[in-house]
């Protein structure tokens, strides 16, 4: 992997870690993967670790006291300290791994908000959240009957902190944030929003999902209490994501699953739970998939996320320019200078399904759909949109290759 020596990342050089990048699609045309909001593709070198562990390395972890068992033990820790370095928590303990970011939010609504959140109690979120941060808590407000309250949004989709002085109450016991909005782009203010929300007494947590691969996160610097994040939107492969937890908040929360490893002692009368970060990982966890995510934090730490974060607003720049040049295409969310990577577009008369198949006739892969965030889709209007989103392997030229396509597509539309 080479970079060349300004903050501008060499973008061709890194492609080429990419095998899947080089694919041709519908015969001859070059694959344009804008789809990185949904899950981003892995370089040669977290498929390499991975399949070193599974040919060489791998044996269940924490059960057995010989060799193999031990070496996969260790490297399994060691992911988990390199994923507390890569966020900057405390302790290592504090890393607890879960299948993905919906998973790490629904422990959270499980075992601190059953044991913590009652009648009449409230939850705050915003009107732009995905769902796996939007349906767990109503289903803890099923459970317990706490309230859920909505920080609403302007009409370019930027969350309207005025109002918190009304939403923040004695009752408000927690405060669940997405960082950046998967279908607006939006980059929302975490630092001013858990302030607030520790002034009025509530904890926060933050869905990083679409923050943690493309920018520096410091959860002591934010001050969060809980972060939740994806290894599959970083590089990382599926079925492992990471949940961090305040030291202090995990250890007086329940066990959510029961089973294997995490249990300090059991017999017919009872348990006593594990120590963290054991206590909530139930079962044989993700061992590989671990590795491979402590594969693609070293590979994001070697680019440099701050080069990444640029590199990928100069992308969405270029994608508000070449989108905005027909007046039948509005796009969804605040302006290039107040959101990440992700473009979310609509065309009038048009079906966002529709438009994605022309664009992939093209070559171009986009997403298309509510994106799982159906009742923001309706706060804009509309049912659904179609979605281009950027990491640092994409270039000018694909955004290019964008507005091209969409201007071919527009043609056949009209016709």
């Amino acid at each position: 992997m080479t970079l060349i020596e300004t903050s501008t990342l060499d973008v061709q050089s890194l492609r080429s870690d990419f095998p899947i990048l080089s694919t041709k699609i519908h015969g001859d045309k070059p694959l344009v993967y804008l789809d990185n909001a949904a899950t981003t593709q892995r370089p040669r070198s977290v498929i390499d670790v991975m399949t070193t562990a599974y040919e060489e390395q791998y044996a269940n972890v924490h059960r057995g006291i010989h060799w193999l068992s031990e070496l996969s033990t260790d490297l399994y820790e060691n992911a988990r300290e390199s994923i507390q370095c890569f966020i900057n928590a405390r302790r290592s303990h504090e890393i607890i791994f879960t299948s993905g970011t919906t998973a790490s939010i629904n422990l959270v609504a499980r075992s601190w908000g059953d044991a913590n959140v009652g009648q009449g109690d409230e939850i705050l979120l915003t009107e732009m959240e995905h769902h796996s941060n939007l349906i767990p808590w109503h289903q803890l407000a099923q459970r317990t009957g706490c309230t859920i309250k909505f920080v609403p949004l302007t009409d370019d989709g930027l969350l309207v902190l005025d109002a918190l002085d009304d939403l923040f109450s004695e009752r408000t016991k927690l405060v669940s944030v997405v960082a950046v909005s998967n279908v607006l782009g939006t980059i929302n203010p975490l630092e001013t929003i858990i302030r607030r929300a520790h002034d009025a007494g509530a904890l926060v947590l933050v869905d990083a999902a679409q923050s943690v691969p493309h920018s520096v996160t410091d959860v002591q610097k934010l001050d969060a209490d809980f972060l939740a994040f994806s290894g599959h939107k970083m590089l990382g492969p599926s079925g492992i994501g990471a949940l961090y937890g305040r030291e202090s908040l995990l250890e007086a929360m329940p066990p959510f699953l029961g089973g294997g490893s995490m249990i300090h002692s059991a017999d017919l009368d009872g348990f006593k739970p594990a120590d963290l970060p054991a206590k909530f990982e139930a079962g044989t966890p993700p061992i590989v998939p671990a590795l491979g995510m402590a594969a693609a934090v070293q590979y994001l730490e070697k680019v440099g996320l701050e080069a990444v974060h640029q590199h990928e607003h100069e992308l969405t720049r270029k994608a508000h320019q070449v989108l905005q040049q027909s007046d039948e295409v509005r796009l969804l969310g605040p302006s290039p200078s107040e959101k990440a990577g992700i473009v979310s577009f609509v065309v009038e008369g048009v079906q966002a399904n529709d438009l994605a198949m022309v664009l992939d006739e093209q070559g171009v892969a986009v997403r298309a759909g509510h994106h799982c965030a159906m009742p923001l889709h309706a706060r804009m209007g509309v049912s659904a949109s179609a979605r281009a989103s950027f990491y640092f392997y994409n270039t000018l030229e694909e955004v290019e290759k964008l507005g091209e396509a969409l201007q071919a597509a527009l043609r056949i539309f009209r016709r």
